[in-house]
């Protein structure tokens, strides 16, 4: 690459990203944080460089018929501006854009900016990891916002009278990009290509392939967490309720009701079995006072030798199966409450009509999309009329030179 001496001697060992050639032997060259703008030697001026920094706040783009302003905005700094022919704007903000999105953090060391468009009141910067977009007068400023391929599942397009859309479906919300209709496949090639080298696939069919199997195997592996969580808190229901899981072994319960402590199953099989001891005891206590001869029963001898029936003819032995049954009757009955308390779920809501909002929300997003073609539909008629006059306006000057020249090649003048 030629660079002149005094391009040179500014780099202070930079190297240059790129150089676009202005008007005569006029060049721009842009290293990684600065643009070097040379100006040559010519009739009314020396030769000069001219140095603008990468570190703007607000890049803005004044289109004139012949020349175009740069200029960056500094903030408290102030401003720098750059006057560029008409016919190499877009070849001088690409590499400059490029410069400000790295030096503003928007994209990551080493990624590289593939292409940058300017449409009026947007701006695209298509890097090789994500797409950079941002509408407003300004071409660039922090009010921005970038859509990571990574977060993208599905494109599309929609096509319009005027403009067309890039669909971008993503893992937050459907991201819409318009761009006039002239420029509108060059775009999407673009997009497309950096997204699908992104993903490593060649084409949009075999994309769609590709995030539907890694969407059924995030699903797949979702699916196996929920069972897991299920399984364990059925366990936790098991054992709170002192019953025993199918497979389980007696004295090997789960860990969970007990709070991790290995030894809970034995203390709870320890109470079980204290508590039978007590029914034991009881019906026992019951048997033996049965037993004894009741001084105010006068019977006989056939009595003694039968146990005493109750007024309802149940015998002492009776007595304490009722007992256990009770027991048992009791212990079930504190499992189904455990269960019962643990299946409580809040009361249901009303039901929500999503229906109708979401056809409500597409009738609106649909009437602003057809102001918003009216709009551009209008904008690029004005700027179809404003080309019209400027080409008039070149020929009016064009005529103007050629009267001049005719009339000072006139002797008598």
């Amino acid at each position: 690459m030629d660079v002149p001496a005094a391009v040179a001697s500014a780099l202070d060992e930079e190297s240059v990203a790129a150089r676009v050639p202005l008007r005569g032997d006029d060049a721009l060259f842009v290293t990684p944080t600065r643009t070097l703008v040379y100006h040559a030697d010519g009739l009314l001026s020396s030769e000069s460089v001219e140095e603008l920094g990468h570190d703007a706040e607000r890049v803005a783009v004044d289109d004139g018929r012949r020349k175009t302003t740069l200029t960056l905005d500094y903030g408290l700094d102030g401003e720098r501006s750059v006057v560029v022919p008409a016919g190499r704007v877009d070849d001088v903000l690409h590499p400059v854009l490029a410069g400000v999105l790295n030096a503003a953090g928007v994209t990551d060391p080493g990624e590289s900016v593939s292409r940058t468009y300017h449409f009026n009141e947007l701006t695209l910067a298509v890097t090789d990891r994500r797409l950079v977009r941002h509408v407003g007068a300004a071409v660039w400023d922090e009010d921005y916002d970038e859509i990571d391929y990574a977060d993208v599942t599905g494109f599309d397009t929609e096509e319009g009278s005027v403009a067309s859309q890039l669909v971008l479906e993503t893992t937050g919300r459907t991201q819409r990009i318009k761009v006039p209709n002239e420029q509108f496949r060059d775009v999407r090639e673009t997009v497309e290509e950096a997204l699908y080298e992104f993903h490593g696939v060649p084409s949009r069919a075999a994309f769609h392939e590709a995030m539907r199997e890694e969407s059924a195997d995030e699903a797949s592996g979702a699916a196996g967490e929920s069972d897991d969580a299920d399984d364990a808190d059925a366990a936790v229901a098991f054992a709170d309720a002192g019953i025993d899981a199918i497979g389980e072994r007696r004295g090997e319960r789960r860990d969970a009701a007990a709070g991790g402590d290995r030894h809970a199953p034995e203390r709870d099989a320890s109470a079980a079995a204290v508590d039978a001891d007590r029914i034991e005891t009881t019906a026992t206590d019951d048997a033996n006072s049965a037993g004894d001869p009741d001084p105010a029963d006068d019977t006989g001898p056939a009595d003694d030798a039968n146990p005493r029936v109750d007024a309802t003819g149940a015998t002492p032995r009776d007595d304490a199966t009722a007992s256990e049954a009770e027991a048992g009757d009791s212990i079930a009955a504190a499992g189904a409450s455990v269960t019962s308390d643990g299946d409580e779920t809040p009361e249901r809501t009303a039901p929500f009509d999503s229906d109708a909002l979401v056809a409500e929300l597409e009738a609106a997003r649909d009437a602003i999309a057809d102001q918003r073609d009216r709009a551009e539909a209008q904008r690029d008629t004005l700027e179809r009329q404003r080309r019209a006059i400027d080409a008039q306006l070149d020929a009016l000057d064009e005529q103007r030179e050629r009267l001049e020249d005719a009339l000072d090649a006139i002797p008598d003048r």
